[in-house]
C-alpha cells in the first residue's frame, strides 16, 4: 500500500511539473522591470520616501527583513511549495526505513551528556522560537529556527535510549501544514488571492506586524522542526 501511494505521489508530481513547463518564459526572455526595486523599497502602494524603523506603517508589506518580505509574501506560495519538498523527503526517509523494527541497544548515555541536555535543551528550544517569531523583524526565520527545534530534538534522541516523539511530530508537522494553507484560503476568500497579506500590517519593526508574515514563520517553524525531527526520530528507530 505504501509503495502504491510513493508512486501515485512521485506519478503526480510528474503531472504537475509537466503541465507547468509551458508556462516558464524562455531562457533569457523573461520580462524585466524596476517592479523588485519598489518591493525592496516598499513603496507599491505609492508611499514613495525613506522607510523609517519604527516611525513608519500601514505599508504594503510591513516586515523589516527584507528577505522575509520576499520569501514569506511576495513569493510565499513557493515558499509552501518548498515546505511540501521537504515533507516529501521526510516521507521518503520514512518509507525507507519502514520495514526495521526499533532498536534498544542497552546502553546507558553518557552522565555529562544526560545532564548537558537538561541544561541546554530549553535554551536550544527556545532560540529556536525567537528565531521563527522574530523572523520578520531580524535575519531569520521559519527554516533556521525549525532546524534548531530539530537539533535539540536530536540531543535529546542522543540522551535518552527510551525517548520516542515520532507519533507527536507527525500530529505537529500536519496541523501545522494544514493552518498554512487555511492562512492561505482565508486570504483568497478574503481578498480574492491565496495567501495575500490580509492583515493590517501596523508600524515597522514592531512584532506585532507585517500582517499574516510573522504567523506564517510560526507555522513554518513548527512545521519544519517536526519533519526534521520526524527523520532525527526514524534514524533512531532504524538504529
Amino acid at each position: 500500500m505504501r509503495r502504491f501511494l510513493s508512486a501515485l505521489i512521485v506519478l503526480g508530481l510528474i503531472m504537475f511539473f509537466i503541465s507547468t513547463l509551458p508556462l516558464i518564459p524562455e531562457f533569457g526572455k523573461a520580462s524585466l522591470s524596476k517592479v523588485s526595486r519598489a518591493f525592496i523599497d516598499k513603496d507599491v502602494n505609492g508611499n514613495g520616501g525613506n522607510i523609517q524603523y519604527g516611525v513608519s506603517k500601514d505599508l504594503e508589506n510591513g516586515a523589516a527583513n527584507v528577505v522575509t518580505s520576499i520569501v514569506v509574501d511576495y513569493r510565499s506560495f513557493d515558499t509552501l511549495g518548498e515546505v511540501t519538498v521537504l515533507f516529501t523527503s521526510a516521507l521518503g526517509v520514512g518509507i525507507i526505513l519502514s520495514g526495521y523494527k526499533r532498536k534498544k541497544f542497552g546502553r546507558e548515555p553518557n552522565f555529562i551528556l544526560r545532564v548537558s541536555v537538561g541544561i541546554l535543551l530549553p535554551l536550544i528550544l527556545l532560540f529556536g522560537a525567537y528565531v521563527f517569531i522574530h523572523g520578520h523583524l531580524t535575519p531569520g526565520g521559519g527554516f533556521p529556527g525549525g532546524t534548531i527545534i530539530a537539533a535539540g530534538i536530536l540531543l535529546l534522541y542522543l540522551s535518552n535510549e527510551e525517548f520516542d516523539l515520532s507519533k507527536t511530530v507527525k500530529f505537529v508537522e500536519g496541523i501545522s501544514g494544514s493552518l498554512y494553507v487555511i492562512v492561505g484560503l482565508l486570504g483568497l476568500a478574503v481578498s480574492g488571492v491565496f495567501l495575500i497579506n490580509f492583515l493590517p500590517t501596523g508600524v515597522v519593526g514592531n512584532l506585532f506586524s507585517s500582517g499574516i508574515v510573522p504567523i506564517i514563520y510560526i507555522l513554518i517553524g513548527f512545521k519544519v522542526g517536526a519533519e526534521l525531527s520526524g527523520i532525527v526520530a526514524e534514524l533512531h528507530r532504524e538504529g
